[in-house]
C-alpha cells in the first residue's frame, strides 16, 4: 500500500463509526438484549444504495487503538449483548485480531459475528478461521453488470460466491440454541432483493445449491427500499 490511498481509506488503526446494542438484526442475533454491534468506518465497496453511507463512504467515526476496540467489546458484553457483531470488517481484519487478543485475555466470552458485504478476500477469511462463530454475509448481485453499476465491483458475484463457500467450510450451517433460539455457530446469508430485480437474482435455491453448500443453508431475504 506504500504511496497509494487504499479504497477502504484505512491505515494502521481501524476507524469505528459507532458501537451499541443493536435490535435491528435477525431474532437469533438480537435476542432480548441486542447484538453487540461495532460499525467500522469505510468500506471496500461503493454501493449507491448504502443505508450507512455516512459511515461507509464518508468516514464518519474516529480512529481507535487496539486497546480501545477491545474496551468496546468488553463494554458490550457487560451491557448484556448476546454476541459481538463486527459490521464491515473485511478491511480491518488485522486490527480486529489484534483487539480480540486483548479482549479475550480480559474475559471476552461472547460469540463473534462477522457481518459483511460478502466482498471478502479468502486471505482475510482464513485469518479469521477458528475465531468467527457466525458469518453473516449480505449477498447482493448475481450479475456483474449490476455489480459494476451499483457497487463499482464487477467481480462481486465471483468474489462473494467464493467467500460464502469459505465461510460455510469454516462454520457449517446455522446452529441455534434449542433453549433460547440464539445463534451459536454457522452461516446465515442475507440475500438483498433490489427494486425491479436490479441485482439480477437467480432462483432462491441457487446459492444454497452452489458447489458444496448445504441445502439447509439459512437465508434471510432483505428488500432494499424502493427509494434507495
Amino acid at each position: 500500500m506504500r504511496g497509494r490511498q487504499p479504497v477502504c481509506r484505512t491505515w494502521r488503526r481501524a476507524w469505528v463509526g459507532s458501537y451499541f446494542p443493536h435490535f435491528g438484526e435477525e431474532d437469533c442475533l438480537r435476542g432480548w438484549n441486542g447484538s453487540g454491534t461495532i460499525f467500522f468506518s469505510w468500506c471496500n465497496l461503493r454501493c449507491v444504495f448504502c443505508q450507512n453511507c455516512d459511515v461507509s463512504q464518508q468516514g464518519a467515526g474516529r480512529e481507535v487503538s487496539a486497546e480501545e476496540l477491545a474496551h468496546m467489546m468488553l463494554r458490550l458484553q457487560r451491557w448484556g449483548c448476546h454476541n459481538i457483531n463486527f459490521v464491515t470488517p473485511e478491511h480491518v481484519v488485522p486490527q480486529v485480531l489484534e483487539a480480540l487478543a486483548i479482549a479475550i485475555e480480559r474475559g471476552l466470552r461472547l460469540p463473534i459475528v462477522y457481518n459483511t458485504s460478502a466482498y471478502d478476500s479468502l486471505e482475510s477469511l482464513r485469518a479469521m478461521e477458528g475465531i468467527v462463530d457466525i458469518y453473516l454475509p449480505d449477498f447482493k448481485f448475481w450479475d456483474p453488470a449490476h455489480a459494476r453499476r451499483y457497487s463499482k465491483a464487477p467481480d462481486y458475484p465471483e468474489v462473494a460466491r467464493a467467500a460464502i463457500q469459505e465461510m460455510h467450510r469454516q462454520v457449517g450451517p446455522l446452529v441455534l440454541d434449542p433453549q433460547t433460539g440464539l445463534a451459536r455457530r454457522g452461516l446465515l446469508v442475507r440475500h438483498l432483493v433490489m427494486p425491479g430485480g436490479g441485482g439480477g437474482h437467480a432462483p432462491d435455491h441457487a446459492l444454497a445449491g452452489a458447489r458444496g453448500l448445504s441445502r439447509d443453508l439459512r437465508q434471510h431475504h432483505g428488500p432494499v427500499p424502493a427509494g434507495a
